[in-house]
């Protein structure tokens, strides 16, 4: 039996939500440290998007749906999109 297939979470940049709440987005919705949050922020802002994680279809799904209401909560157009890992 082969492995459920794994998804890529993307989040893209935009020039209205702020740094600040897309670390916390990261730190909050994908447990990521301080530091990660940081750097990964940092590499969307510089090269438009990045992948947060790679889950099962389930997980990637509720990741972006939760991370993409809180944004919508805040008022940010935060972008998250998934899409299948390469096999």
């Amino acid at each position: 039996m082969r492995e459920p297939r794994r998804y890529k979470v993307m989040i893209h940049n935009d020039d209205f939500t702020t740094m600040d709440f897309v670390v916390k987005v990261l730190r909050e919705i994908f447990f990521l440290s301080d530091e990660n949050a940081q750097a990964l922020m940092l590499q969307v802002h510089h090269s438009n998007k990045a992948v947060v994680g790679v889950y099962t279809y389930d997980i990637a799904v509720s990741k972006a749906q939760k991370a993409t209401n809180m944004a919508r909560e805040n008022g940010y157009p935060l972008r998250i999109t998934i899409e299948p890992e390469d096999d």
